[in-house]
């Protein structure tokens, strides 16, 4: 069996995505996610330029090798990019390896280790009253844990909080074509904010109820250590992002003063990123997505290093990741001994038409399906009805105009 073709397909029902279709002589095919959001056509030009005519005339089923051949014959190694394009190949051919097999990836990967996949939904509101609402609300749609979300007092517009009428899932930032939107900034404002956040959510919905809240890298190292220690008569089951990731030596101080439990890795591309924050257990959960850190390949070897510390699984799984994404970090959370949790924000009707995809989403829960491969469909007639449309993520500003780290 041989690649005969790859081809990039790039989307907008309603989000941007990148698509990486891989086709063998026999017919068969195989899909990856490469979305990058806010810098698609990046991956698309290296993935077209520098990895497709690559691809062709190989064997599909030499998975490791061409991973390792992408990765490590282009010198320049990591980077999003870079680890974009090589998740999408690797995804592609761990779904064309299931389908010559007849069997979903999952049980290529070990079989299942759970019956389903646990979730958490995002709840957010311009004000406590707001947020109160889209916690009933996510609660409705049969989320058991929720990550929560609100306006600061005095700030103008807050990442992760929708300002419209409606209080959305986990807003879409599509207004904002030409130029960034920027949104402004007050730390101390904050951190004497969310506590009575939290305290307001607990007293409406009780002890029980998961709750997890993202800080967005906004903090230093003390600040996070202070934020950590003030919420945790308020039992979150994780604290995300409370400083840059980068920076992994820092979360030796926030760990040192709090047992609040620590989320980090989303912006991670490769496991050299994470190697003290796990090494010295001083985090909890692992949160990089399929999508940005390799494909399926990476991820199942950084959860196995994470097992030796006694840290979980937390796939990253905004509205950005495509259902191909998904259904891959899907498959990936019913294999794995260590899983925690899986982040779900769904997608737009018009995505779901353009990826079918089998897997389900059923009281807070989800599963991926028995079909062969990963289980996702793409509707290249469909998709040719949302074309691309560029869109920037936020910048974050202070007061006085300086650009935020977050």
């Amino acid at each position: 069996m041989k690649i005969v073709d790859a081809t990039v397909l790039v989307t907008c029902p309603g989000r941007n995505f990148v698509t990486l279709r891989i086709t063998t002589d026999e017919g068969i095919t195989g899909l990856g996610d490469a979305t990058l959001n806010g810098r698609e056509q990046a991956v698309v030009a290296y993935l077209r330029e520098h990895v497709v005519p690559l691809l062709l005339g190989t064997d599909p089923h030499r998975i490791e090798d061409t991973w390792q051949s992408l990765y490590r014959g282009a010198y320049w190694r990591r980077g999003p990019v870079t680890m974009a394009a090589i998740a999408a190949v690797d995804v592609a051919l761990w779904d064309i390896k299931a389908k010559v097999a007849n069997l979903p990836l999952y049980q290529l990967l070990g079989g299942a280790s759970r019956e389903r996949v646990r979730t958490y939904g995002h709840a957010n509101g311009r004000d406590i009253p707001e947020l109160l609402d889209s916690v009933r609300a996510r609660q409705a749609e049969g989320y058991q844990a929720i990550r929560v979300q609100t306006g600061v007092p005095g700030l103008r517009k807050v990442y992760g909080v929708h300002t419209g009428e409606a209080i959305a899932h986990n807003p879409t930032r599509l207004d904002q074509r030409a130029v960034p939107v920027v949104e402004d900034w007050d730390t101390p404002a904050y951190l004497r904010h969310l506590p009575t956040v939290l305290e307001a959510v607990r007293n409406e919905f009780g002890p029980e109820l998961p709750l997890l809240h993202d800080a967005h890298h906004r903090l230093t190292p003390l600040q996070a250590a202070k934020l950590g220690k003030d919420v945790e008569r308020y039992d979150l089951f994780w604290l995300e992002d409370c400083t840059p990731a980068e920076n992994q030596e820092a979360f030796r101080l926030v760990r040192h003063h709090t047992t609040t439990p620590l989320a980090v890795g989303e912006v991670f591309n490769t496991v050299f990123d994470y190697q003290t924050l796990v090494s010295e257990q001083l985090i909890d959960y692992v949160r990089s997505a399929v999508t940005h850190f390799g494909g399926v390949s990476a991820l199942r070897k950084l959860f196995d290093f994470a097992a030796q510390h006694q840290v979980k699984s937390a796939i990253h799984g905004p509205e950005d990741i495509s259902p191909v994404g998904m259904a891959a970090a899907i498959h990936l959370d019913l294999a794995v001994h260590n899983f925690g949790i899986q982040e779900y924000s769904g997608h737009t009707a018009a995505t779901n038409e353009v990826f079918r995809h089998a897997y389900t989403f059923t009281d807070g829960h989800l599963h991926p399906g028995e079909a062969p491969g990963i289980g996702v469909d793409y509707d290249e007639e469909l998709a040719a009805a949302h074309p691309y449309d560029p869109a920037y993520l936020p910048v974050n500003r202070l007061a006085d105009g300086t650009v935020h780290d977050w």
